[in-house]
């Protein structure tokens, strides 16, 4: 009977022990760790026929100190120039040049494209229009691939941002407005153009 007595508590014991669970068990959910983008260019072919225009930007230490290299056609500095009443289609390559060889970085906003959208924001004085040519498995535009049309002669900022995770069912999302989209950026840059005849 003292056995007995004995064994009890230390069946309760084992009982206790064996009936805590350890987080630690389980495995932690993958990180999706953001990737370095040093380069973007943006590549505007016009439509009928005329030479591509090519801006670029170039920022070997991503967000670090040193300003990014911008150019376009080839020389440095942001200013375009866009034809009057020209339809140009444009497509975005990302690249991180850190590698070697270089990391192309579109086919993975492509490949996760439910999470990526480019946004093209005009300031209010550049008459241009842009829409979406592709979009993700849910019909939610990505951005990789547009058209930008030149309207009347004016002049004003450009920007093209990529997000990551954008909200991309608020309102004005996929008509191409960043304003509720939320999400980060993942790069970003802003070009001075002209419309002219």
């Amino acid at each position: 009977m003292k056995k007995s007595i004995f064994l009890i508590p230390l069946l309760i014991l084992a009982l206790i022990f064996t009936g805590c669970s350890d987080d630690d068990d389980t495995t932690p959910e993958p990180v999706n760790e953001e990737e370095l983008i040093t380069t973007m260019t943006v590549t505007l072919s016009p439509v009928g026929g005329g030479s591509d225009i090519i801006l670029k930007t170039v920022d070997m230490d991503g967000d670090g100190g040193n300003e990014p290299v911008i150019t376009v056609n080839g020389v440095t500095g942001n200013e375009v120039s866009l034809t009057v009443g020209t339809s140009y289609e444009g497509s975005i390559e990302l690249l991180n040049e850190s590698e070697d060889p270089a990391e192309d970085i579109t086919e993975e906003v492509q490949e996760e494209a439910e999470e990526h959208q480019f946004f093209y924001t005009a300031s209010s004085s550049l008459d241009v229009t842009t829409s979406y040519e592709d979009e993700d498995g849910d019909g939610n535009p990505i951005g990789v691939d547009f058209t930008l049309e030149a309207n009347e002669a004016s002049s004003g900022d450009l920007t093209f941002t990529l997000r990551h995770e954008p909200n991309k069912s608020a309102a004005g999302v996929s008509n191409g407005d960043i304003t509720n989209a939320g999400g980060e950026t993942d790069i970003t840059e802003t070009f001075s153009v002209t419309i002219e005849p």
